[in-house]
C-alpha cells in the first residue's frame, strides 16, 4: 500500500511540475507575442514617417513613402488616373462642382476641389492629400500654396511629357507594370497604325487639327494632338504650322491658302457657351467647304471626346484608335 502512495505522490508531482512548465511556457510566448506587436506596431509608424525621393522632369520630389490619398488637380492627371485604374480622392472640373463626363465612370466617388484654374485649398486639406498632382500652367505662386497642403507636381501640360507623365502617377501609385504595359501597347499599335499609312495615299496628305474655341484655332506642331499626328503616326509637319508658337485663331481664307486634305474639326460646347451654333456655321460656310477636306468628305468632327488634353496616355490611345477606325478605315 505504502508502495502504491509513493507512486501516486509522484505521479501528482510529476503532473504538477507540468503544469508549472506549461504555465510558464504560456508566459513566456504570450511575453514574446506581445513583444512582437509592439515591435510590428513601432515599424508600422517607422513606416508612416519614411519618404521616398521620386524624380520628375530633372526635379526631386519628396513624398511620403506609401500614398495612400492623391488629389488630381489637373485633367491631364485625370486622364491618367483612368488609364491606369488609380482613384484620386480629389479632382477638378470646369464648373467646379461636376467631374466631366468623359472621365465620370472612371473617377466615380472623387471630391471635386474646385475649377481646373484655381482648385481651393481649403477643400483639399480635407482629404489630407499626400501628394497633389497640378499643372505646369501653374503660377509660381500657385505653386507655393499648393505645396502648403502637399508635395505638388507640376504635371506637365507638354504633350510630349505624356510618357514622363504616366511613369509618375505609376511610381506614386504602385502601379509601374501597369504603366510600362500601357506603354508598350501603344506602341505596338502605334506601329501597326504606321504601316497603314505607309500603304495608303495618306503619307502625302496635309492633315491639320482645328479646336473651334469662338473660331477656328491651330496649334504648334509640338501641341495638343498634333505630336500624335507629326511625331507618333509621322504624317507630314504642314509647313504653315512652323510659324504657329501658340494657340492661334485663323481665317477661313487662311485655311483656304493652306487647304488641307483632311481636317479633324473638335468643338466642345462648354467652350462655346455663347456660339453654340459655330460649328454648324463652319462647315456650312462656302470658304470652308472649297477646301480638299471638305470637297473630298475628310472633315471629321471629334474623332475623339473634344474635352480629350491631347498630350497624354488616355487622349493617344483613344485618338489613335479614332483615327485608325475612321480616318484609315
Amino acid at each position: 500500500m505504502k508502495k502504491w502512495n509513493g507512486v501516486l505522490g509522484a505521479s501528482l508531482l510529476a503532473l504538477m511540475l507540468a503544469a508549472c512548465g506549461a504555465e510558464e511556457a504560456e508566459k513566456e510566448s504570450s511575453s514574446a507575442s506581445t513583444e512582437e506587436v509592439a515591435t510590428e506596431t513601432e515599424a508600422e509608424t517607422v513606416d508612416e514617417n519614411a519618404t521616398q525621393s521620386i524624380t520628375y522632369l530633372g526635379e526631386t520630389y519628396e513624398v511620403p513613402a506609401k500614398v495612400d490619398t492623391i488629389i488630381a488637380a489637373s485633367l491631364e492627371a485625370m486622364e491618367d488616373a483612368a488609364v491606369l485604374g488609380v482613384k484620386p480622392a480629389g479632382v477638378i472640373s470646369d464648373d467646379g462642382q461636376t467631374i466631366p463626363s468623359y472621365l465620370a465612370a472612371d473617377l466615380e466617388g472623387a471630391t471635386v476641389v474646385g475649377t481646373k484654374r484655381e482648385p481651393s485649398t481649403e477643400t483639399m486639406l480635407t482629404l489630407n492629400p499626400d501628394v497633389i498632382l497640378g499643372t505646369s500652367k501653374w503660377d509660381e505662386a500657385q505653386m507655393v500654396n499648393y505645396n502648403k497642403v502637399a508635395t505638388t507636381f507640376p504635371y506637365s501640360h507638354i504633350s510630349t511629357n505624356w510618357k514622363d507623365n504616366l511613369t509618375l502617377l505609376g511610381q506614386l501609385t504602385g502601379k509601374e507594370a501597369e504603366a510600362e504595359k500601357v506603354l508598350a501597347d501603344y506602341d505596338n499599335a502605334l506601329a501597326d497604325a504606321k504601316e497603314q499609312i505607309q500603304n495608303s495615299e495618306l503619307k502625302d496628305k496635309k492633315v491639320v487639327v482645328i479646336r473651334v474655341r469662338g473660331g477656328l484655332a491651330v496649334y504648334p506642331e509640338k501641341v495638343y494632338l498634333n505630336p500624335t499626328l507629326y511625331r507618333d503616326l509621322g504624317l507630314k509637319v504642314p509647313e504653315e504650322l512652323a510659324t504657329i508658337e501658340a494657340q492661334t485663331e485663323i481665317t477661313y481664307e487662311t485655311l483656304a491658302e493652306w487647304n488641307p486634305d483632311v481636317i479633324l474639326l473638335q468643338f466642345e460646347e462648354g467652350e462655346n457657351k455663347e456660339t453654340s451654333q459655330l460649328v454648324d456655321e463652319i462647315l456650312a460656310n462656302n470658304i470652308f467647304k472649297s477646301t480638299n477636306a471638305a470637297q473630298n468628305d475628310a472633315v471629321y468632327l471629334n474623332i475623339v471626346d473634344p474635352m480629350a488634353q491631347g498630350g497624354t496616355a488616355w487622349s493617344k490611345i483613344n485618338f489613335l484608335n479614332a483615327f485608325v477606325d475612321t480616318v484609315l478605315k
